[in-house]
């Protein structure tokens, strides 16, 4: 039996490698109940998650990334912080970022993002995968083994986005070489580390050079498509709203992927019986991937702020509430999913997840990452006849030892090391 009280969500590293147990006996208690270190009113309902995720009007996202670490500026007083927020906006972290704006501003950059990147584009894009992948697996598969997330899974999700953005081809080994290293930064850390921007820094830096020199000078590229698009009113953005967008894009899409491949991956090294079938019948795929993200959601969730007095699942929450939507105890409730804690790539509803949230802050990079996991997983099934976890690197099947990033926003291992049997003898 889990003592809940005695338990910090957002600080305890042993929560790191499964926090199923503990989200489930918050869930059996309430689906939606205060946790006692930080005040914060835990969602792990799946119709209560879902709700919020819809309600703009009475819910903020203005802390969405942050939830209590470090809190809002002032106290939250009365019975509509609204003003409050509004006026204090800006002092809060990461407050320039799609996923902590409202509605009308949030409405009008996520449309930014779209006239950016259009369907034409996507298409685009979803051919250089497979060429993509191909290169990349030539790189990674070399000698039997290989730590699939640096060998392939990051680099490969970051020269998607880099692609997809237009990102000149002799700019992006610079990119690997300053983002496709081991997890360091402390957005969501568990530990007491200080927060740190150093990624979006440096995305930061590469765009605004990117849409100031092609707003000067427009060539036939993509950046230039990203540099001239306009809000839904036709104004032009400033170059900083712009950068964000693209940046946001760039940093949220890549890390989410890497996330789910790796995942994705290992799941395929514990289960020779579950890789075997999915070899041998493609048409599976798509079913595993979204069972995978719904089982070991790359996201674990989000936090909202109540603007006003609200109820949630039966209870009365006051003005100023911080709430966390745990993504991945709302996709094990079973009042949604039968057998829950059961992986079974055949579950008629997995797409029903929230594993990239819902409503207007769902994932903008969503379609991206499933495309990515897709292309991925087929072509690293016709390179190899086999493949299976490193138990030099990771231990015995009964002793496994996986090391989760130290962060309580994302959900996923550091490292992935692989064992695999070339196809046909060929790496």
């Amino acid at each position: 039996m889990i003592n809940i009280d005695s338990v910090d969500f957002f600080t305890d590293n042993s929560l790191l490698h499964d926090p199923y147990d503990y989200l489930a006996a918050l869930r059996g208690e309430c689906p939606a109940r205060r946790e006692k270190h930080h005040d914060v009113v835990m969602i792990t309902g799946y119709d209560e998650a879902l709700a919020i995720y819809n309600d703009t009007d009475r819910f903020s996202s203005c802390l969405s990334v942050t939830g209590p670490f470090p809190g809002f500026p002032v106290p939250l007083e009365g019975d509509d912080v609204s003003a409050l927020i509004a006026e204090h906006r800006n002092q809060l972290p990461m407050s320039d970022q799609l996923p902590t704006l409202d509605p009308p501003t949030h409405s009008a950059h996520r449309a930014l993002l779209s006239k950016m990147i259009t369907p034409r584009r996507l298409k685009e894009n979803e051919e250089f995968m497979w060429r993509l992948a191909d290169r990349q697996l030539d790189q990674a598969l070399h000698g039997g083994r290989c730590e699939f997330i640096r060998a392939f899974a990051s680099p490969f999700a970051m020269l998607v986005i880099a692609d997809l953005l237009g990102v000149p081809t002799e700019d992006q080994p610079e990119f690997i070489e300053r983002l496709n290293r081991p997890h360091t930064g402390t957005l969501g850390s568990t530990g007491n580390d200080p927060m740190t921007q150093s990624p979006l820094e440096f995305l930061y830096e590469k765009f605004t050079g990117y849409i100031e020199d092609r707003r000067r000078q427009p060539r036939a590229d993509v950046l230039t498509g990203v540099a001239s698009a306009t809000f839904p009113d036709g104004s032009t953005p400033e170059v900083l709203d712009a950068v964000c967008v693209a940046a946001n894009l760039f940093a949220a899409g890549q890390e989410t992927t890497v996330r789910l491949l790796s995942t994705a991956v290992m799941m395929l090294g514990e289960d020779p019986e579950l890789q075997a079938r999915l070899r041998a019948h493609r048409h599976l795929i798509p079913n595993f991937v979204e069972e995978a993200l719904r089982y070991e959601s790359p996201i674990r969730g989000d936090f909202r702020l109540a603007k006003v007095p609200v109820e949630v699942g039966g209870v009365q929450l006051p003005a100023g509430t911080i709430l966390f939507l745990a993504n991945a105890a709302a996709n094990r409730d079973p009042g949604k999913f039968p057998e829950p804690d059961t992986f079974n790539i055949e579950r008629a509803n997995a797409r029903s997840h929230v594993a990239f949230g819902r409503g207007v802050h769902s994932c903008p990079g969503a379609p991206l990452a499933r495309a990515e996991a897709l292309v991925s997983i087929e072509r690293l099934f016709d390179r190899t006849a086999d493949i299976w976890i490193d138990e030099d690197q990771h231990g015995p099947a009964a002793e496994r030892r996986y090391t989760y990033m130290p962060t309580f926003i994302l959900r996923g291992i550091t490292k992935l090391h692989i064992g695999y049997t070339p196809a046909g003898g060929n790496a």
